[in-house]
């Protein structure tokens, strides 16, 4: 089993370097969440990494491991852009997926046509 691995770990990181990029906890939070999302939306995340010729790409039999200390800005906020956009799409899945659940549940189980009425019933009285 392959897994991509973000390392942001860097013994020399000077004052400078950090206010030029991003701090280590918002580095830590970003190789979190990329830690969690799927084989596919880590796939890309490494798409989006190979676009730009700076980023330096080192694989093992373990993984695929980038230092994010070293992406300047502009990269972080791109990688920022896609895991909010995975996010969102998970929610808005999430919530599709529990309203079929209640769809579910009103309509095709067993008692559904007793529940259909009912509701049937408590709207006709909301009105």
């Amino acid at each position: 089993m392959s897994s991509v691995e973000f390392e942001n770990e860097s013994m020399d990181i000077d004052m400078e370097c950090l206010n030029n990029k991003h701090d280590i906890s918002f580095l830590n939070n970003i190789r979190d969440k990329i830690d969690g999302m799927s084989k596919f939306n880590q796939i890309e995340i490494l798409r989006i990494l190979k676009i730009h010729n700076s980023v330096i790409i080192n694989e093992n039999k373990y993984g695929i491991h980038i230092n994010l200390s070293e992406l300047n800005k502009n990269i972080i906020d791109e990688l920022n852009v896609y895991i909010n956009y995975v996010n969102k799409q998970e929610l808005e899945l999430s919530q599709a997926e529990q309203q079929k659940e209640n769809y579910k549940n009103i309509y095709f189980i067993k008692d559904g046509k007793d529940n259909k009425d009912n509701l049937s019933n408590k709207n006709s009285y909301n009105n």
